[in-house]
């Protein structure tokens, strides 16, 4: 084992092919918002495996109750919906639903809710107008933080000289308009804490921007816990209306979040950005 070890860490055993559990997480991956319900062909294809490999996981995890035989192909399981209610997160969900609700239909757009992994934002939640969809950003997707709204609205509560430190050189580009340069996105940074507002023009996607704001749980060392945010075409007319309603409910929001006696790692679930 050690010298198996020794050998590894030098570069000269080849890396261990995926288990059978992490194939089985990736078919799981592969469905999505827009892919509720696919065939075998279709999974195999989106999660990269051999149809074969893919037949044999399927039946093992229709077996579990981990997914569902449906007549048009496979789709997850409703246990699913109990494992996924027993996240931190979904505990955030629940809170800020009824104001994302209030949000979106005040301002007309889409509304996102987003937490920090890492360097990532992950979106939590998003509403949408019926019949349109105004974002690329999935439940559960995941964009680098200098590249969203809400990704800078969440890090602008952060240290920010420790911050600087920590940041990749150079930064993610999703677009021409993203933020490169380190120096730069902390500007930015120290903006957004000064108006308590997050701007994204044309990025992550052409044509579209966005207005985010962080939701602070207050307490002996007050941190954004989330953040909202609405997407709205750019050069909209109602950009003073949504910077109004994102700033309002975000405060809303805040006041809820500090007003739950729970600990600060449940509401963080995924704070994990700076600490070692």
């Amino acid at each position: 084992m050690v010298h198996t070890a020794v050998a590894s860490a030098a570069g000269l055993v080849e890396p261990e092919p995926p288990s059978i559990l992490s194939k089985a997480f990736d078919l799981l991956r592969a469905f999505n918002e827009s892919a509720r319900v696919m065939t075998l062909s279709e999974l195999a294809r989106a999660a990269n495996l051999p149809k074969s490999t893919v037949h044999r996981l399927l039946a093992r995890l229709v077996d579990l109750d981990v997914i569902e035989h449906h007549t048009q192909g496979y789709r997850l399981s409703l246990s699913m919906i109990q494992l996924g209610a027993t996240t931190p997160a979904a505990g955030l969900r629940e809170l800020a639903a009824p104001h994302l609700g209030a949000l979106l239909n005040f301002t007309g757009h889409t509304v996102h809710l987003g937490v920090l992994r890492h360097f990532e934002v992950v979106c939590l939640d998003r509403l949408s107008p019926r019949g349109r969809t105004e974002s690329l950003s999935a439940i559960g997707a995941r964009l680098p933080v200098n590249c969203t709204a809400l990704g800078r609205a969440l890090l602008a509560h952060e240290d920010l000289n420790h911050l600087k430190a920590e940041l990749p050189s150079p930064l993610p580009q999703l677009s021409p308009h993203s933020t490169s340069n380190v120096d730069d996105f902390i500007a930015e940074l120290h903006q957004a804490r000064a108006r308590g507002l997050a701007y994204a023009v044309d990025e992550p996607q052409a044509g579209m921007s966005c207005i985010a704001a962080p939701i602070i749980k207050q307490g002996l060392a007050p941190r954004a816990i989330a953040a909202i945010s609405v997407t709205f075409p750019t050069g909209s007319p109602d950009v003073a209306k949504i910077e109004g309603a994102v700033r309002h409910t975000a405060g809303r929001l805040s006041v809820d979040a500090t007003g739950h006696a729970v600990s600060r790692e449940r509401w963080l679930p995924f704070d994990e950005i700076v600490e070692s």
